[in-house]
C-alpha cells in the first residue's frame, strides 16, 4: 500500500466515518467503518471499509476515565477475542504517523492494550503498519505487519481506492449540481481542500 492510498483513506474516513465495529480473533484485528467517502453510493446504500490488522496485531486504547472504555467489558481474556458493535463518530485518522501517537499520548493518561502483551511498549512500534484514530472521548491505535483493507465486496489495492476515491469526487460533484433536489450527510460534510 502506497502513501498516498492511506492519505486517501483518511480523507475518505475523516469527515464523515463512523467506527461501527471491532473484531479481536486469534492474531488478527478487524476494524469497520461507515460512511466512507469512497466510492459511489447507490440505492441509499452505505458506504463502508474494514481494515484488517494481523501477524503480531495488536490494539491499544488511550482513555482518562475507565467507563469511557466500558465496551470492552466482553473481551475473552482465555480466548484473546472480542467482537463488539458501536457507533463512535471519527475526529481524525491517521496511518503511520509516530507524531499523532505522540500527541495522543499527551492527551489521554491511560491506556490498554489487547492482547495484553508484558514487553510490549506502544511508543517504540515495532510493527510494519499501524493506524490512530480519535473519537469523542478515546482514542486507539492499532498494529500488525498485515494491513489490509477491503469494502462491502474486494479486497482493496491502490489502484481500487484510487477509482473508488475519484467515484466519490464525481458522486460529490454531480451532488452539487442537483443540491436543491436531495441533502446527502456525507456531501455535506465533505469540503474541496
Amino acid at each position: 500500500m502506497n502513501n498516498r492510498s492511506l492519505e486517501i483513506l483518511e480523507e475518505s474516513i475523516e469527515p464523515s466515518g463512523k467506527w461501527i465495529s471491532l473484531e479481536i480473533a486469534n492474531d488478527s484485528i478487524y476494524l469497520e467503518f461507515r460512511d466512507v467517502q469512497l466510492g459511489r453510493p447507490q440505492n441509499n446504500k452505505v458506504l463502508e471499509i474494514a481494515i484488517r490488522f494481523a501477524n503480531n496485531a495488536f490494539i491499544c486504547f488511550f482513555y482518562n476515565e475507565i467507563w469511557d472504555i466500558e465496551f470492552l467489558k466482553n473481551y475473552d481474556f482465555s480466548n484473546q477475542s472480542f467482537f463488539g458493535d458501536c457507533s463512535y463518530k471519527v475526529k481524525k485518522i491517521k496511518f503511520q504517523d509516530f507524531n499523532y501517537l505522540d500527541e495522543i499520548s499527551q492527551k489521554f493518561n491511560k491506556e490498554k492494550i489487547f492482547p495484553p502483551h508484558d514487553d510490549f511498549d506502544v511508543y517504540n512500534l515495532r510493527n510494519d503498519f499501524f493506524l490512530i484514530f480519535e473519537l469523542d472521548k478515546i482514542a486507539i491505535c492499532v498494529s500488525g505487519n498485515e494491513m489490509d483493507f477491503f469494502n462491502e465486496f474486494e479486497r482493496l489495492n491502490d489502484d481500487l481506492i484510487k477509482e473508488l476515491s475519484n467515484q466519490w469526487i464525481l458522486y460529490f460533484l454531480d451532488y452539487c449540481n442537483k443540491t436543491k433536489m436531495r441533502k446527502d450527510s456525507m456531501c455535506e460534510d465533505f469540503l474541496l481542500k
